[in-house]
């Protein structure tokens, strides 16, 4: 079994806690994150970008000049490619980008994700998250309190409107509920700080 400290609001370690391998200590697998990460950006595309083909180009269906005698280079038409105004070759239509992964893979990148921040030391687990009223000053200093001084995904077991809130308005701050976090944005972000309670519920699932 895995161990890790557990910090109460001002920073002092009041415990420890015992962590699965099998979600925080396995080999991170590079390429199961890779795929999981190019889904996610894929499944996020809007698709909608698009240009007209030299068929969808109004007018320019006539020859523009006579063949020979101008001294300029023959032209059949003034909506090819080459024209100014012209159509798009191989223009781009709309289309759906989203493709599918198995759920086997999606767990070994999730796993892999979590075990990459444990063994990097990015791995904060508070014995509590619990705010009196909306105040980002306050969430700032209970961030600054355990050493994160960088950008980080913080994870609850449920949503809390108090908390959303008051880290709504940190730059380089985002929170998760635990049935939401994915690989991307454990990435993206340096640190992973997480509630007790949210450490045991993803234990739970994914165990």
């Amino acid at each position: 079994m895995l161990k890790a400290d557990i910090y109460n609001l001002k920073g002092d370690v009041v415990d420890t806690m015992s962590l699965n391998e099998e979600i925080f200590g396995i080999e991170v697998s590079e390429s199961a994150m890779h795929s999981v990460v190019v889904q996610y950006l894929a499944n996020g595309r809007q698709g909608t970008q698009s240009a007209k083909t030299r068929a969808e180009v109004r007018g320019g269906k006539a020859k523009p000049f006579r063949q020979k005698g101008t001294g300029r280079a023959r032209q059949g038409s003034l909506v090819g490619p080459h024209q100014t105004g012209g159509g798009v070759a191989f223009a781009p239509k709309p289309r759906s980008y989203r493709f599918s992964l198995n759920k086997k893979l999606k767990r070994l990148a999730l796993k892999s994700a979590l075990s990459e921040k444990y063994g990097s030391g990015s791995l904060v687990i508070l014995d509590n998250l619990k705010l009196d009223e909306i105040k980002t000053k306050k969430f700032a200093e209970i961030l600054k309190n355990v050493k994160v001084d960088s950008s980080c995904l913080v994870v609850l077991s449920e949503k809390d409107e108090v908390v959303i809130k008051s880290a709504n308005n940190l730059p380089n701050v985002k929170t998760a509920l635990t049935n939401t976090i994915n690989v991307y944005d454990i990435l993206k972000y340096d640190k992973f700080v997480v509630t007790k309670e949210a450490v045991e519920k993803i234990q739970e699932v994914y165990a």
